[in-house]
């Protein structure tokens, strides 16, 4: 759920409406800006609190990250280098071995048991 803001259109007209009104006005345009910006910090501190991203669950565990497509993209960035050497090093069987490895360490940890 996202907090309630303070519409920028609504505090455009009201200072240009302080422009046209003159410096007669400051007082009740300041109370008006304070008053709309404390109902936006009552409105807010009155949401209820997200839970943090980190935060352990309520039955002491941690959450579970997801880290699956960090991992595909790190993988295909060491492919490079390690297609390279392996090709190489064992011609056509060491390409074979290097992304067999590859493909083995990302459906490992993606078919790992989760707690």
């Amino acid at each position: 759920m996202t907090s309630p803001r303070l519409p920028r259109e609504d505090l455009t007209a009201a200072m240009a409406a302080r422009r046209e009104l003159g410096p007669d006005y400051d007082d009740a345009f300041i109370e008006t800006i304070v008053d709309r910006i404390q109902e936006t910090l009552d409105a807010r501190s009155a949401a209820p609190e997200p839970q943090a991203r980190f935060r352990p669950a309520p039955d002491g565990t941690r959450p579970d990250h997801d880290h699956s497509l960090a991992l595909a993209v790190v993988s295909l960035l060491a492919a490079i280098p390690l297609s390279a050497i392996g090709v190489v090093n064992a011609d056509l069987p060491g390409l074979f071995f290097v992304l067999a490895a590859i493909v083995l360490v990302n459906v490992t940890y993606n078919f790992r048991p989760r707690r």
